[in-house]
């Protein structure tokens, strides 16, 4: 059960759009002229967690699909087999191929402009044991290490799944932001996925809704406007 206030979160979102496309809103007892962007701006939810130790407790990760993707304009790279390369350039998706990896051969500087270049990797399922091996451990500790595209997954799907999912990793920080929009989606769709991000999160920790200290919500460029107290 999501202990976000619905009408709260309605107004928050409403005032967002409103300030992305440049008009004016009412921010605590101000007036606040919006201005719109020659980007698509990232409507992201900020969480801040309270009655957790980073160091005592157990950290936590997991993922969650968000039935609208957030940010449709992540860039991905195939590192495909014959068949995933041809089915890649169908769809007009960048790939590269085992002669491709190998011409980087392992440079360090190489792999790493390779891993800046895409926010995520997909790898058919023969490429990925030879992923180490060809590039050393750059795409890990970037923390772009593929994941797998089986042989009778549909290309496409894959990709739009790996767009609409978001994760949650403790670290040795109490704050988490992940992408729950952007200013181009419907008010309904960046609610929906807001409060499904939230529920998500709180089933990850200890106690619940009881460790969810604030919640705040905002586009790239906009006011942060809080949405839990």
């Amino acid at each position: 059960m999501s202990k976000l206030n619905s009408e709260i979160l309605q107004r928050a979102v409403d005032r967002i759009l409103t300030y992305a496309s440049g008009e004016e809103i009412e921010l605590e007892g101000n007036t606040v002229q919006g201005k719109k962007r020659n980007f698509r701006e990232t409507v992201e939810a900020q969480f801040t967690l309270k009655n957790y130790d980073p160091v005592r407790d157990k950290r936590f990760s997991g993922t969650f699909k968000l039935p609208t993707v957030p940010r449709p304009g992540l860039k991905c790279c195939i590192l495909g087999n014959a068949a995933h390369c041809e089915m890649a350039e169908r769809i007009g998706v960048d790939h590269m191929s085992v002669e491709d990896l190998k011409k980087l051969n392992k440079n360090k500087k190489l792999v790493k402009k390779l891993a800046k270049k895409y926010d995520f990797f997909v790898a058919s399922d023969n490429m990925i044991k030879q992923v180490p091996r060809l590039l050393g451990p750059g795409l890990t500790k970037a923390g772009k290490f593929p994941t797998l595209l089986g042989s009778s997954e549909n290309m496409q799907d894959k990709i739009d799944e790996i767009k609409a999912t978001i994760k949650f990793q403790m670290k040795k920080v109490m704050c988490l932001n992940v992408a729950v929009g952007n200013v181009e989606m419907t008010e309904k769709e960046i609610i929906v996925n807001t409060q499904l991000a939230a529920n998500f999160l709180a089933s990850l920790l200890k106690k619940q809704w009881q460790n969810i200290g604030q919640i705040y919500v905002k586009s790239t460029m906009g006011p942060a406007i809080q949405v839990y107290f």
